[in-house]
């Protein structure tokens, strides 16, 4: 597979996609094959985390008879992530504990990576960059050769997140979400790019969103000669400049051969990125123009319906051609028991939209066309 460079701060070079590790069969023995199969087929780079149930252990046993050598072994968490937060979950100390356990489940004595997971919020990223705070223990953690290279993971929202790369020159790679769905983080790649920093993209088929057929995207798929929306979906990502690799949440086989065919073929010309964006353009505006913007003024309702959640599968649904995205959704909220299915047909969220929406109207589409 094509190897690109992983920003100059780290040095190394990084195939154009590889593995996300959260989403691995249940099966041990399933888990450590399907793993092989990755890094047999090419994929070098490994995302897991101790926030990821056994993952890491299913990773370690992957990594036997000679795997560690042909990986690039990513590991991660953060003050934030665990249960039973405390003071203590805070300070360096805590974050040399916490690798010391993470190299004994992975059965490693080093890391190629280990990055500050989920910093989603400035504040609680400053505390944790104090002196004697999480990001010094993986400083310390570094400098004893436990890690060789630092990062961060991240779904910050962009303003906060570029003025803090402008401090962290310890951080040699970045993780983020981004895909056609959302756009918005393109700045801070831009901005990783020029500061040398390696850029990471998880979620680049939206989470599962952007897959199976849609109505709406069909002449794009023709015109740009793509195979399906998973396919258009990473061909989008990886045609951005500022992207050196996806990660790729596998859980069978087919997950690792399709995005591996989807990252064979050619990028996007700037006229196809036009045209895909310029679609994306259209509906985002006739969304915001006479739909549904999750402002969340309609909350609560009295019922208990999450009536923004039911909209954003109504919009998956009506205005992305989405089926099976929207259907996701409404399962979800159906077992969270609060689908459209609870409207007792009050009106008391009417009043409330600046919108304007007919939202009972709305809920009742929803059940008839997203039913079990």
């Amino acid at each position: 597979m094509e190897q690109v460079s992983f920003g100059q701060r780290s040095g190394y070079a990084i195939p154009r996609t590889n593995i996300g590790a959260m989403r691995l069969p249940k099966a041990p023995g399933e888990a450590v094959a399907l793993l092989r199969h990755a890094i047999d087929s090419g994929m070098r780079y490994i995302d897991t985390c101790r926030g990821y149930g056994d993952s890491e252990l299913k990773v370690g046993a992957a990594l036997k008879d000679g795997y560690r050598e042909k990986v690039i072994l990513s590991t991660k968490y953060a003050p934030w992530a665990g249960e039973k937060e405390s003071e203590d979950s805070w300070t360096a100390e805590y974050a040399l504990g916490k690798i010391a356990e993470q190299l004994e489940r992975l059965e490693v004595d080093h890391l190629d990576f280990y990055q500050l997971w989920g910093m989603n919020d400035s504040e609680k990223y400053e505390r944790a960059a104090a002196p004697g705070g999480f990001v010094e223990g993986m400083l310390r953690a570094k400098e004893r050769g436990l890690v060789g290279h630092l990062g961060i993971t991240t779904h910050c929202a962009v303003e906060p997140l570029l003025g803090i790369l402008d401090d962290v020159d310890w951080c040699e790679v970045l993780l983020v979400s981004y895909n056609l769905l959302d756009r918005r983080p393109a700045p801070v790649l831009a901005k990783a790019r020029e500061k040398g920093i390696g850029t990471l993209v998880m979620n680049p088929v939206g989470g599962g969103k952007l897959t199976g057929a849609s109505p709406v995207f069909e002449p794009l798929l023709r015109e740009t000669g793509c195979s399906d929306m998973s396919d258009l979906a990473i061909r989008y990502v990886l045609s951005n400049a500022n992207v050196d690799t996806i990660l790729s949440g596998i859980t069978r086989a087919s997950d690792v051969d399709a995005v591996l065919a989807s990252a064979s073929k050619p990028q996007f010309s700037p006229e196809q990125l036009a045209a895909i964006e310029g679609l994306i353009d259209e509906i985002d505006s006739r969304k915001s123009a006479d739909f549904c913007t999750a402002c969340g003024y309609c909350k609560p309702c009295p019922n208990g319906v999450d009536i923004p959640a039911v909209m954003n599968a109504i919009y998956f649904e009506r205005m992305l051609g989405l089926h099976g995205a929207a259907a996701g959704v409404a399962g979800r909220l159906r077992r969270k028991e609060c689908w459209a299915d609870r409207c007792e047909d009050c009106g008391e969220c009417l009043p409330k939209c600046p919108q304007k929406l007919g939202i009972p109207d709305e809920l009742r589409y929803a059940q008839e066309q997203l039913s079990e």
